[in-house]
């Protein structure tokens, strides 16, 4: 018997390693069911340099879709955003300012809690209507089924994880040394929270930006409603910096109209390098090959020295 349970738990040890991303470069962390009165629990991994060192202060690099930014072999479509590698690279060649990185898992819920929820508010109740049936496919449940959650989550990450973060690590805590960052759904959330909370991350990189917040552009108000959130609640230039991109395959074909507009916001309202830009990536496609490839750019942008 005693023999039987020894195995139980060398297996049971042997799953959940395998179940941890392996790495390259720095080391992970993982807060396992993170506890909020806001949002449901969710798995956050902490990424550290390989001379993390307790006397020194880094930035912090908050990322959306955290199960996907390490290694391929535990991810749902075998990709990985490969931030452990680029991370290194550039920390390796002082590119980038020391930083950690706080990987902050998806849930069921990803598409209400990634969704601006005041610009859901510029929509008409018909077109709320009409949106809350919509789904990505036939069979799928709709995309909107549950309400917009954004506010909740959000809040959770500025009043829940940041203070554990800033206790439990060393790290610069004001808004020069904390930034937010995410692809597709995740560039709208990393969008919508540099507006929301401006004094608390000081920059923003919105990869593959998901204007059109569902899967078509046909008699959809979603980025207008999205633009128009953006144009009311940008902050003010000079304390904040901004990056957006897209490609031009795939999903990423939809979005060059949207950002375009985008941009002309940003000029509107003063944005201009080197606290603002916005690159285009011909023949990118929407997938974490895609965003790993140029993980780089925005990293610079961010965190370069």
């Amino acid at each position: 018997m005693k023999k039987i349970l020894i195995l139980v738990l060398i297996f049971t040890a042997v799953q959940l390693r395998a179940q941890f991303p392996e790495l390259s470069f720095g080391q992970v962390i993982r807060h396992e069911h993170f506890p909020s009165a806001l949002v449901s629990p969710r798995n956050v991994d902490v990424w550290l340099p390989d001379d993390y060192s307790t006397g020194k202060e880094y930035a912090v690099l908050y990322m959306h879709d955290g199960q996907m930014l390490f290694d391929a072999n535990l991810t749902w479509n075998k990709q990985e955003w490969g931030v452990d590698e680029t991370m290194g690279k550039l920390m390796g060649g002082k590119s980038i300012r020391d930083c950690i990185v706080v990987a902050i898992w998806n849930t069921p819920l990803r598409h209400m809690e990634y969704f601006p929820q005041k610009a859901w508010q510029y929509l008409k109740q018909e077109e709320i209507d009409t949106l809350k049936k919509v789904s990505r496919s036939a069979g799928l449940p709709p995309l909107f089924e549950n309400d917009i959650i954004s506010d909740n989550y959000l809040k959770f990450i500025v009043t829940e994880l940041k203070p554990f973060i800033d206790s439990t690590y060393a790290t610069i805590k004001g808004p020069e040394g904390t930034c937010i960052a995410g692809s597709s759904m995740g560039g709208l959330i990393s969008m919508y929270a540099i507006c929301e909370y401006p004094e608390i991350f000081g920059g923003a990189a919105c990869l593959s930006t998901h204007w059109p917040g569902i899967f078509s552009t046909e008699n959809n108000p979603v980025p207008d409603a999205l633009l128009l959130y953006l144009h009311n609640h940008l902050p003010y230039p000079g304390n904040n910096r901004i990056y957006f991109d897209y490609g031009t395959e795939t999903l990423d074909a939809l979005y060059e109209p949207f950002q375009l507009i985008a941009d002309s916001i940003m000029r509107e309202k003063g944005y201009m390098a080197p606290i603002w830009i916005t690159k285009k990536f011909p023949g990118a496609g929407h997938s974490e090959n895609a965003w790993r490839e140029r993980l780089e750019f925005p990293l610079l942008f961010l965190l370069g020295r």
